[in-house]
């Protein structure tokens, strides 16, 4: 396994990925895919292992965040420099959300928000029945939580003591609508979790330390599902992203490009 530091650099290398892909593309979801990519990083660092075919899968639930997810396969190889500068192109595998029928690897297709934790759930129940010794990560956004079909699965999810599924939530407090709170309140998420019978752990999901203690003690938890819920911000290391909703989605400028890639690099030199 990398050490903390090494997972820093690689999250480091991920967010310049990002930034690149939709500079490119002139499209895409920056802000939530910055805010998830040390969570994603670490999970397919610490318990993926793409040469086993009953691995640990991971649902981006909150599918818009692709671009974190390409970063990744980038740098594991599965898809290469070339493909990567064709996200969101006709006729790309890349496309804005993840396709499991172009690049198995994604593990599910998702888009629609509020339905990628019940595919999790059916694969969770799916290895468990098989007796495989692995886990289903689901990624969910805090915006998402405003979907009814998330209580659903989380309230079965519970119910069936699927201890092999691991629910992260990205809680940045902002959606494509304003503050997720002003929306429709969210707030105690963990509490509520803890009620409906998960193992609750909250932590700040762009700490690499807290990140990986969080992810181990999932890893280790038998009795019952477990909620990561990870405070991040949106748009992090990247200025004028961060906390910013304009960021959920958007196109860069070159002088915008600039600042963020230098942004990214000065975070580079602290770690």
């Amino acid at each position: 396994m990398k050490s903390i530091k090494e997972l820093k650099l690689l999250a480091n290398d991920n967010r310049k990925r990002i930034i690149e892909m939709i500079y490119r593309a002139k499209a895409g979801h920056p802000g939530g895919s910055l805010s998830i990519i040390d969570i994603l990083t670490a999970i397919y660092e610490l318990d993926v292992d793409f040469k086993n075919e009953k691995r640990s899968r991971v649902v981006l639930s909150k599918g818009h965040a692709v671009p974190a997810q390409y970063a990744i396969l980038n740098y594991k190889g599965i898809i290469g420099d070339e493909e990567l500068a064709t996200f969101r192109h006709v006729d790309s595998r890349l496309q804005g959300h993840p396709h499991i029928v172009d690049i198995p690897e994604v593990d599910s297709t998702t888009g629609l928000l509020g339905q990628g934790l019940s595919l999790a759930i059916g694969m969770a129940m799916a290895k468990r029945n098989d007796n495989e010794d692995n886990r289903v990560y689901a990624i969910v956004g805090d915006g998402e939580l405003h979907e009814g079909q998330i209580w659903e699965g989380i309230m079965q999810a519970a119910h069936y003591k699927l201890n092999n599924l691991v629910m992260i939530v990205d809680y940045n407090k902002l959606s494509s609508s304003g503050p997720v709170n002003e929306v429709i309140r969210v707030d105690s998420v963990s509490d509520k979790l803890k009620v409906f019978g998960f193992n609750t752990i909250e932590i700040n999901g762009n700490d690499m330390e807290q990140v990986v203690g969080a992810l181990e003690v999932a890893i280790n938890e038998k009795e019952k599902p477990t909620a990561i819920i990870a405070n991040t911000i949106k748009g992090k290391d990247v200025s004028f992203m961060e906390n910013n909703p304009k960021w959920h989605s958007g196109a860069l400028t070159d002088d915008e490009y600039k600042i963020a890639m230098n942004d990214i690099n000065k975070v580079r030199e602290e770690i």
